[in-house]
């Protein structure tokens, strides 16, 4: 038992590669490019048509690839298979509409707790892709700008955090752990993160005043989202998990 403990906890190549492009390098391109992300932006014509290209957009696209490295990785033995790709795709795909259906009450949104099971069921890298990717095509509705490339990493993080977990023996697939998870998670680091890149973004010059009274302000919202993951891991949780398990056996998918 202790063996298979040690073995269980053992981090693999594309784990640490991963660990390293999401806590090393995304980091240092949001806070390296700042509010830039706000104010820079290249115009040029496409067939005609006059485009702007803002910096947001290409950091977006960067995390996207950083992303995309250690996933695919998952498969350095083998090609990946088409329906593996859907399966993600789709849980992508769900988080986007339930982020747009919930459109109308601010951050009561089933994003987290959709990114966080994806995180369980295939893993620390699936999990981060699909919060990265439904946090930028969901902008697409709500509004792009200097904020996406933040609430991706946000979204992705909160889903390899508890891919992490689970493959460590640390998060269990039954819905009071990952409830307890997503509440704290939620408030504490996605709250965390979002409101020092909120700042960052908007060129609010760091103090610990101006810090303070963000995160002061910040609670009541944070408080919503944090119940709002809870809620919806009570709601799909248990369904959600059978089926992508029963999914994962019968198609011999990806494991974590």
């Amino acid at each position: 038992m202790p063996e298979q403990s040690l073995k269980r906890r053992k981090l693999s190549k594309r784990t640490w590669v991963a660990i390293f492009l999401i806590v090393v390098v995304i980091p240092i391109l949001l806070i390296s490019c700042g509010s830039l992300m706000q104010t820079m932006k290249v115009k040029f014509s496409l067939f005609g048509h006059p485009v702007v290209w803002r910096l947001h957009y290409a950091v977006s696209l960067a995390i996207i690839v950083c992303t995309m490295i250690p996933f695919f990785m998952v498969f350095e033995k083998r090609k990946p298979q088409a329906r593996e790709l859907v399966v993600i795709a789709t849980l992508a795909a769900i988080a986007v509409a339930g982020r747009a259906a919930f459109f109308m009450l601010p951050q009561f949104k089933p994003v987290c707790a959709i990114v966080i099971i994806a995180g369980v069921c295939f893993g620390a890298e699936s999990g981060f892709l699909v919060g990265a990717v439904t946090g930028f095509v969901s902008n697409f509705f709500f509004g792009q700008g200097a904020h996406t490339p933040w609430q991706m990493f946000c979204f992705g993080i909160i889903g390899f955090v508890a891919g992490l977990l689970f493959q460590n023996g640390l998060l269990k697939k039954e819905v009071l752990p990952l409830c307890i998870y997503g509440g704290f998670s939620v408030f504490f680091i996605y709250g965390g993160i979002i409101n020092i890149g909120t700042m960052l973004g908007s060129g609010v010059a760091l103090n610990w005043q101006a810090v303070l009274a963000r995160y002061i302000s910040a609670v009541p919202m944070d408080l919503i989202h944090a119940g709002a993951t809870v809620f919806f891991l009570l709601v799909l949780a248990k369904p959600m998990i059978e089926k992508l398990d029963r999914i994962k056996v019968k198609y011999g998918l990806i494991e974590p």
